[in-house]
């Protein structure tokens, strides 16, 4: 696989506009979140203490959001419906019970993975893997930048709520481990509206190179030097300085670079698999991370889509090869801490393949749950809503006939220990869908 991560050089304006977009404000909201006079880490962040054990009977999360619009029904193609192969004369993926060599892989009777998506397979069958299909965000947007901004803020329609439903949950609960240096961590250049607004709680895009700017070779010497010369200094700049050097400090005792995977579980060289490395590096440090997200882009697919052997079949590998690797390597190896991972998308895609062999902005989709407290192994619908060009949301998108807060708040309730879930998605009540065990 590629050692890069990249928008789809297929996607739309809008969807290049926005990675760029994001790339500035992320930028912008990192900067903003440091102080003028040591440019790491604000004020707030405490001395590091670690004597005191972490509350584990709440579950660490791991937010995943695929960024473009990942197409729902190729990542689990509902192969009973044949109104799906109708509609995709050349991208559709085979039957699971036809003899084409890159035919799909049933789940059931009626959804199957792609061959890309075959490393979830393990997760799927060890009942820790829920797929949660014609799932979605009710507003009804197309539009790349408000489809995503809804839904990390857990609040569709809403333009004036500024945090994520992540961040909230983090500020209405107790942290884990009191005295932790982070509690949430944006696997990015800057933090995701998702985790906005959450207490202790920072980007940092790439966990296994966070240094003072510098030669490695006077690295220690610089930072003795920093320390001696802060301690002096009057706050808040004192302590801002000290507990940025202790932040540091404190990520360079994890081993990142000889970190070896449990289950012989190998990640893919790629900014995401080397991401949830270092994911499953930082959980099983026991620092007192609670919260990690983290982005997948590439899934604008208006044209050249291809996905048994193309576009998307890369992306889809890089997805389920990570996920698979880190399922191995966290979840299905006995770890104390349990772990809970979400992965969502802003909208699905047409039903039909446009004339590009690709497909435009949709609306219903699929999302993932995985974790060993998830009832999984299944393929979670609420009515099916039928694919044939009447049942469709304005004749075109598979729609959405199940909240996905429903999911979250399930998880928020039931995993993360929080059952406020009034200030997690505001001014929503949601069902409790059997998501958890």
């Amino acid at each position: 696989m590629s050692d890069i991560d990249h928008d789809d050089c297929t996607g739309c304006r809008e969807y290049s506009e926005l990675s760029r977009r994001q790339f500035i404000a992320g930028t912008a909201a990192a900067a903003a979140a440091v102080t003028a006079f040591f440019p790491i880490f604000p004020a707030w962040l405490p001395k590091v203490v670690l004597a005191e054990a972490a509350d584990s009977s709440r579950d660490v999360i791991v937010s995943i959001f695929l960024r473009g619009g990942a197409d729902g029904l190729t990542l689990c193609v509902p192969f009973f419906d044949a109104n799906y192969y109708a509609g995709r004369a050349t991208i559709a993926i085979p039957r699971p019970d036809s003899s084409a060599a890159n035919r799909g892989i049933a789940l059931d009777n009626k959804f199957a993975f792609p061959q890309a998506m075959s490393a979830l397979m393990p997760a799927f069958r060890a009942g820790n893997l829920l797929v949660v299909h014609a799932t979605g965000s009710i507003d009804p947007s197309r539009s790349h930048f408000d489809a995503q901004r809804f839904m990390e803020v857990g609040k569709p329609q809403d333009i004036n709520i500024g945090t994520g439903w992540l961040g909230r949950h983090l500020a209405a609960t107790q942290p884990m481990r009191s005295n932790a240096l982070l509690r949430g961590i944006g696997v990015s250049s800057g933090l995701a509206k998702t985790l906005v607004g959450a207490p202790r709680t920072l980007p940092i895009p790439d966990p296994t190179n966070l240094a003072i700017a510098g030669a490695a070779a006077t690295r220690t010497e610089r930072g003795t030097w920093l320390k001696d010369d802060f301690a002096q200094g009057a706050e808040p700049v004192r302590s801002a300085a000290l507990d940025t050097l202790a932040t540091i400090e404190l990520l360079r005792l994890i081993d990142f670079t000889g970190y070896r995977p449990a289950s012989g579980a190998v990640y893919p060289n790629t900014s995401f698999g080397r991401g949830l490395r270092s994911t499953a590096a930082l959980i099983k440090a026991d620092l007192g991370v609670e919260a990690i997200q983290i982005d997948l882009g590439g899934w604008d697919t208006h044209s050249n889509q291809d996905p048994l052997a193309g576009s998307m079949f890369t992306t889809m590998q890089n997805l389920s090869g990570s996920l698979g690797a880190f399922h191995a390597d966290v979840i299905g190896s006995g770890l104390a801490q349990n772990v809970t991972v979400v992965v969502v998308s802003e909208f699905g895609r047409n039903v039909r393949q446009n004339g590009s062999l690709g497909t435009d902005h949709g609306r219903g989709n699929c999302m993932f749950a995985m974790g060993r407290n998830i009832a999984g192994g299944r393929v979670l619908v609420n009515n099916w809503p039928g694919l044939a060009r009447e049942n469709l949301e304005n004749g075109q998108d598979l729609k959405v006939t199940l909240d996905h807060r429903d999911v979250l708040a399930e998880i928020v309730k039931n995993r993360l220990g929080n059952p406020n879930l009034s200030v997690v998605f505001p001014d929503y009540v949601p069902t409790m869908r059997g998501v958890t065990k």
